[in-house]
């Protein structure tokens, strides 16, 4: 199968799988098609599926984010001992793993196409990543807990692992709690990957999009709390900070020196 091949037998499984959709027909521009099946797979409930599927889905998503341009830690310099500083989308950066904005459901966003990280990771990670989100979550019996952090394998994304991270949601004024939260979130992350033997973890802003933590604040968060937690466990994990925002790049870069 050609990519074009792959996409429109994807579409046409889910859309099989699904009683209610079974009318709607694939469109004829790819672009179209492109976002039906994001749409498709970001309203999916975990669930399992056939083998077949996924190896083509697999395929599909590899040469999707060929396309996209894949970039590799090891080319990065960092801003500091062992911090760096890169803008980009993080689904494409290979490292041994990449942080989630979660949120308390921890099986992905819903909404077809929606904009949020928690959204196109799940995107690019494909079905696995939700079912495997869905099987921790059964066995916990409980949302997750803002401030803590999980950890599933990267499936079709360029690093080896995912760390699902629940920050603050700020609806009034920013409070003392909040800003521990989210710093308990980047230290939860930093504390498991070790556990797992990750050796490099790229961060996303967490709560500053949906959750709407203030920009500065939660970067000066991030920056003291990375810096602190390699300080005091004397850790040799390598932290980048991904930001996507020119703004968050501007405030990164003055922080950072």
């Amino acid at each position: 199968m050609n990519q074009s091949e792959r996409r429109q037998y994807l579409i046409r499984r889910l859309l099989d799988e699904e009683p209610r959709y079974r009318e709607i027909g694939t469109p004829v521009d790819a672009q179209e098609q492109k976002r039906l099946l994001r749409s498709l797979m970001n309203v999916r409930m975990p669930a399992m599926i056939s083998e077949e599927f996924l190896q083509v889905q697999d395929e599909y998503l590899t040469e999707a984010t060929n396309e996209k341009g894949v970039t590799d830690f090891s080319e990065l310099e960092p801003i500091e001992e062992g911090i760096y500083l890169w803008q980009g989308d993080i689904t494409t950066l290979r490292c041994d793993a990449i942080v989630n904005a979660a949120n308390s459901g921890m099986t992905g966003c819903y909404v077809p196409c929606h904009g949020c990280i928690d959204n196109c990771i799940h995107t690019y990670a494909g079905i696995q990543l939700r079912n495997a989100c869905a099987a921790l979550m059964q066995k916990q019996g409980y949302e997750e807990p803002t401030g803590q952090a999980k950890i599933t394998p990267g499936f079709n994304l360029p690093c080896n692992y995912v760390l699902h991270t629940v920050g603050p949601i700020i609806t009034g004024e920013l409070t003392e709690e909040d800003e521990n939260l989210l710093a308990s979130c980047y230290r939860s992350c930093l504390s498991l990957a070790e556990e797992n033997g990750v050796k490099s973890i790229a961060f996303c802003c967490i709560s500053t999009g949906e959750f709407h933590f203030p920009n500065r604040r939660a970067a000066e968060i991030a920056v003291q709390t990375v810096r602190d937690y390699r300080r005091e466990k004397s850790s040799h994990i390598e932290v980048i900070f991904n930001v996507w925002k020119d703004i968050d790049d501007e405030i990164y870069r003055e922080l950072l020196g």
